[in-house]
């Protein structure tokens, strides 16, 4: 593992690939065909191309990057997508980090990393015999060159309603040094919660698998504190029979445990409960 305090000097350009991939879900509880479409809604006008298009461009100036080229389209019935190619900003890139630190939150823009690509799809669906609905956003930032696209991602979590985010860190590739050594990764890291602000750490449940033979690092989390109110659309809790009120209850609790643990869970099986 490179020396974090020690800049290393590069034969050429640094080719190492870093790949951040994660998906945001929110959840909530609409009963009613009526509830479900104002639901979906809602959702494609809070995450409409253009507002997406917004979120993106301010992650390119958290990064120092220039846009070359943007993408976006909105479908129908639902969903939207971005893709943005942008280019380093050399002068920015001198004066950037690797450390395992938080990046910046939405209102202090002051991070940058490298360049490539970042890309987001959105995904709205619901299940019309629970009231379930979901709407799930992925986003890739991939960067070519030193720094790492870890440097968003407290802006990025910040800027979506997250009940349960999945992320993916890997550095691909090999740099050599000005003696040829190769060098498969240029910074220290053991966790991807190390570029978390310690207010997301405090609000959710984390899990981590990594593999640092192979520098990949996988973080989960689902919030800690269940408050029905908050996932439901249109209806409020103090509104709902007790019986109503623990079976929606219910459902809840499972559909976010099904989604962290990234599995069906049958019926004898308890959710978590953090």
């Amino acid at each position: 593992m490179p020396n974090p305090l020690k800049k290393l000097r590069l034969e050429g350009f640094n080719n190492l690939t870093k790949s951040l991939s994660f998906n945001i879900y929110d959840v909530c509880y609409a009963d009613s065909d009526e509830q479900r479409e104002a639901y979906i809604e809602y959702i494609d006008e809070a995450y409409n191309a253009e507002r997406l298009t917004a979120i993106l461009t301010d992650v390119t100036e958290i990064i120092g990057a220039n846009i070359l080229n943007i993408a976006h389209q909105d479908y129908e019935p639902q969903g939207a997508s971005v893709t943005m190619l942008i280019s380093e900003e050399p002068i920015a890139a001198e004066a950037l980090s690797n450390n395992a630190t938080p990046g910046p939150l939405p209102e202090a823009v002051v991070a940058h990393l490298d360049k490539s690509h970042i890309t987001v799809h959105t995904y709205p669906e619901s299940n019309p015999q629970t009231g379930i609905s979901t709407f799930r956003a992925d986003i890739d930032v991939s960067t070519c060159g030193r720094i790492s696209p870890l440097r968003a991602l407290n802006y990025l979590i910040h800027s979506f309603e997250s009940d349960v985010v999945t992320m993916d860190y890997r550095v691909r590739g090999f740099t050599r040094d000005v003696r040829g050594k190769k060098h498969f990764i240029d910074h220290n890291i053991s966790s991807i919660q190390n570029y978390l602000s310690r207010d997301t750490k405090r609000k959710f449940q984390m899990m981590d698998v990594n593999v640092y033979q192979e520098n990949m690092f996988h973080t989960k989390m689902v919030l800690k504190h269940f408050r029905l109110d908050d996932y439901l659309f249109c209806i409020k809790a103090k509104d709902l029979s007790e019986r109503e009120y623990k079976r929606i209850h219910k459902l809840l609790r499972r559909e976010l445990s099904e989604i962290f643990y990234g599995r069906n869970l049958g019926r004898e099986l308890e959710f978590m409960d953090p």
